[in-house]
């Protein structure tokens, strides 16, 4: 059973949650991750240059989640609680929001210091992929995103909600994120084309989302679809297509 408080420290005005702190370690660690590389000499930039760049990555990605879940996922809540869209530590950040988010950062950063978009993803995308687990786990003590209901032998009731056994997602996602972690991890020191790393995220993640998605009790349908899963689609199609792009052989003018 699932019966956590979502509120690790209460005392006053000062209120810190589960969510909050397990988001901020997930960044962290992302970051602490790429500081390794940058010493380790696989990620060739300096730590000066990273340190401005990723600051505002995670602004951006805080931003575009939050926007996405307003926008897409939860609209009808926060027109009637406008005040509550910045409320952040809360719950409800977009994952797909948070890429996109990212995403226009890095290639705007990169695109003014004329830095090369995809190697700067790829030692990126390492540290994200485990800093998902941190957010799952923030999940999972929020007790949102829940699974769909079913009574098989790991079934979780989640007590803030109702009596009803339930799918543990949160675990599922986290599971699946530590696997695509080590395989980024294993793959990275490998003599890869730039790209390789981030098109095998995109296509692992995309496809291990799309799966899961049928075992959370749906929020938002497009068609026969979840909006989670078009954008798995999407993110699937877009992996599959950089993968052969940057692996296609250079053809010689000569």
């Amino acid at each position: 059973m699932n019966n956590l408080d979502p509120v690790l420290l209460n005392i006053g005005f000062l209120q810190i949650r589960w969510y909050g702190l397990l988001y901020a370690l997930g960044v962290l660690f992302a970051y602490w991750y790429c500081r390794r590389e940058i010493k380790a000499g696989r990620f060739k930039t300096s730590l000066d240059q990273f340190e401005t760049y990723f600051v505002w990555a995670v602004i951006s990605m805080v931003i575009g989640a939050r926007l996405f879940e307003v926008f897409f996922y939860q609209p009808a809540y926060y027109l009637a609680n406008p005040l509550k869209i910045v409320a952040v530590w809360e719950g409800g950040l977009s994952f797909h929001g948070g890429v996109i988010g990212i995403a226009l950062w890095t290639w705007y950063w990169c695109k003014r210091r004329t830095f090369p978009f995809l190697h700067l993803a790829d030692n990126l995308i390492v540290g994200g992929a485990l800093a998902q687990v941190f957010g799952r786990l923030g999940n999972w003590f929020n007790s949102e995103l829940v699974g769909r209901a079913w009574n098989g032998p790991w079934s979780v009731i989640y007590a803030r909600i109702d009596e009803v056994p339930r799918h543990p997602v949160q675990m599922y996602e986290i599971f699946y994120n530590l696997v695509i972690f080590g395989v980024l991890f294993a793959l990275r020191k490998k003599q890869l084309t730039a790209g390789s790393l981030f098109a095998s995220f995109l296509v692992m993640y995309g496809v291990a989302r799309f799966v899961v998605e049928y075992f959370k009790e749906p929020e938002v349908m497009w068609g026969f679809l979840t909006i989670g899963q078009w954008l798995s689609v999407a993110m699937v199609a877009i992996g599959v297509g950089l993968w052969f792009w940057v692996r296609k052989p250079v053809v010689s003018s000569h």
